[in-house]
């Protein structure tokens, strides 16, 4: 459905071009320059304008933006991912016996979307990293299919991370303790650690040729 509609709307502004003075692009000016007489050879370009979303024109006018936001605030403070995760229990619930999350984009799409607003209201109506002066944000799709969203979050000067406490506050490299908080722990491990590899676990996903393929070091077992 994606393709249909984006072949859609290539076909319009092929079609249309005359209604968005498309000559008034470099075309002409470039074969001119080029000193280019002959008619026959200047061919023909279609203009895809600022409009269509994700084209060339779109995409310098959304970093000029960034870039914009950036002189006038300052550098990000921030960087924030969320990815789609296919075994969260609001997908499962929703599958039909022998389906996997692979199988519903329409399902995965929704549920990644109602998260996302969550995440934006926890950012930029409660602040719970402190005041939002400035944000840009895009939603990727990976190979599979499963969306994710990268933020580039400026605070306000009140709320800016210039401390080792303040970056403590926000950012943990510690694993949770198991006893008091399970939940969290077992997540952490799960999502955010790199499984035992090499001689530990020479079935390991990442092993390529004996050798983990994210540069790993070599685990020993005593």
């Amino acid at each position: 459905m994606y393709v249909k509609i984006e072949t859609s709307r290539l076909d319009f502004f092929r079609q249309n071009q005359h209604t968005i003075r498309s000559d008034l692009y470099q075309w002409i000016i470039d074969s001119v320059a080029a000193g280019e007489t002959q008619i026959n050879n200047t061919g023909k370009r279609i203009i895809l304008p600022p409009s269509f979303i994700g084209g060339p024109r779109d995409m310098r006018r959304r970093y000029l933006d960034a870039m914009a936001l950036c002189q006038r605030f300052g550098k990000p403070d921030l960087f924030i991912t969320m990815t789609c995760n296919p075994d969260w229990q609001e997908i499962h619930n929703e599958l039909k016996p022998g389906q996997t999350a692979q199988d519903r984009h329409d399902l995965t799409t929704r549920i990644f979307r109602a998260k996302l607003q969550d995440l934006k209201d926890q950012l930029f109506k409660k602040s719970i990293f402190g005041t939002v002066a400035a944000r840009v944000y895009v939603i990727e799709f990976q190979k599979r299919g499963l969306p994710h969203a990268h933020f580039l979050i400026i605070l306000d000067a009140a709320f800016k991370i210039i401390s080792p406490i303040q970056f403590d506050r926000i950012i943990s490299v510690e694993l949770p303790y198991p006893s008091k908080y399970k939940s969290l722990h077992e997540y952490v491990v799960k999502h955010m650690m790199h499984s035992p590899c090499g001689i530990l676990n020479k079935n390991n996903a990442c092993m390529r040729n004996g050798l983990c393929k994210n540069k790993y070091p070599r685990s020993f077992s005593k």
